[in-house]
């Protein structure tokens, strides 16, 4: 039994080591400043918004470089309504996405299949009639050919069916009228979240972004530096 305690003892000490060096570099990453000097010129706007935990993009639904509504559908979504002047998406695990609407509606099953990388992940697309800057949405100003990077760069994590088309997820689990989910690529991880998703999208887009984090509270602190 003392041994069985002892080797329990170390395994949950080894963990906690992990879990503190998880931090220790989420910290000392996101604040390593990836294109740093935007020199570009200001073209056009995009936000970035959070719930506080998740983190999304949010654009213009129609642009000279890309028709958003001719991929996300306003058919996709409960009200079908097209008076939509902005539309945000992010990335995560589908099963979270789907089944936890609320953090309130947490389940730690699927959390912690969630955090082993444990399912298909999707993307989850909001119209939105207006976006207002705030403490909870930052803008960022870039060049109509850094937003065909951002552009391809998000287009290229949708699966598409065999017409080219995003993969629509039916279901009721929506968080509003105006939203819906599609099937994407990748795979969720401790390392790669959906805040991380954001960021990359933002560092290969050549916009001001960290190194890497995986929380939202990264993100942020670079945009108000």
């Amino acid at each position: 039994m003392k041994k069985i305690l002892k080797i329990s003892a170390k395994v949950f000490l080894v963990f906690l080591v992990l879990i503190g060096l998880y931090f220790l570099c989420a910290e000392v990453f996101s604040n390593v400043i990836v294109n740093k000097d935007q020199n570009q010129p200001k073209e056009m706007a995009i936000y970035i918004s959070t719930n506080g935990f998740h983190t999304d993009i949010v654009m213009p639904v129609k642009t000279e470089m890309i028709d958003w509504s001719e991929r996300i559908r306003f058919s996709h979504t409960k009200s079908g309504d097209s008076v939509q002047s902005f539309v945000a998406v992010g990335w995560g695990n589908e099963d979270f996405f789907i089944n936890i609407p609320s953090w309130s509606e947490l389940k730690l099953s699927i959390a912690v299949r969630a955090v082993l990388g444990i399912g298909p992940s999707a993307i989850h697309a909001t119209f939105l009639k207006s976006v207002r800057e705030d403490e909870f949405c930052r803008k960022i100003e870039l060049s109509n050919s850094q937003y065909v990077d951002l552009v391809n760069y998000i287009e290229s994590y949708f699966k598409k069916d065999l017409l080219e088309d995003f993969i629509n997820i039916p279901t009721p689990n929506t968080y509003g009228n105006s939203d819906a989910f599609y099937e994407a690529k990748g795979r969720f991880t401790p390392f790669f979240t959906c805040n991380t998703w954001v960021n990359s999208a933002l560092k290969r887009s050549g916009l001001r972004s960290c190194l890497w984090t995986p929380f939202q509270s990264g993100i942020f602190k670079i945009l108000e530096k």
